[in-house]
């Protein structure tokens, strides 16, 4: 007794038994591709020869020296600016359109130090802890008081900066440069 009647019906059934097993072994193919991308680099890394994992190793390092490097020039120039800041307002008593300027551009050069330590983008009223003296860091009512402030914390801030080393994250660090990020903004806010 003959299974198939005639050619196209076995034809047929051959092509549908072989279109089942593609099927089947791509799905395999897939779960296994998902399985190997649920942990992305683990095998990868686990592939790479020694001298792959040693020149990795030697970029990562390099990068983290020149991010370092980087945050105490920013240190510099914070200095220099609040400098510059200070000597316009001893001359004016005021603060003029590139005093203005100046103070943006010390505020986001303090908002790139306080990221560079691992600050994040918080309020920066929230990172103090709760039992903070706030008799050392008392906001200042005056022009004059800001500015006396804004030295002594930048100052604060650029010594706790070089006391890092790209191994180590300073909360002190971090605390200083939210303070001179309140006074900035209080002398932003001023007229």
């Amino acid at each position: 007794m003959p299974m198939f009647r005639n050619k196209t019906s076995l034809t047929v059934t051959v092509f549908l038994v072989g279109l089942f097993l593609f099927a089947a072994s791509s799905a395999s193919a897939q779960s296994s591709n998902n399985e190997d991308s649920l942990i992305p680099d683990r095998r990868q890394r686990d592939d790479q020869p020694k001298n792959v994992k040693e020149y990795l190793a030697k970029q990562r390092a390099e990068k983290a020296k020149k991010d370092h490097e980087e945050l105490l020039k920013r240190g510099d120039e914070v200095v220099v600016l609040t400098e510059q800041l200070e000597a316009a307002f001893e001359k004016t008593n005021g603060l003029s359109g590139t005093d203005r300027e100046r103070l943006e551009s010390l505020e986001k050069l303090v908002t790139r130090i306080r990221k560079g330590l691992g600050g994040g983008d918080e309020e920066i009223d929230n990172d103090e802890p709760p039992n903070a003296s706030r008799i050392a860091e008392r906001q200042p009512s005056t022009l004059r008081e800001a500015f006396d402030a804004l030295k002594e914390r930048t100052s604060k801030l650029v010594d706790e900066l070089k006391k890092t080393t790209r191994f180590t994250v300073s909360a002190l660090a971090i605390q200083s440069s939210n303070s001179v990020l309140k006074i900035v903004r209080f002398l932003r806010l001023r007229k």
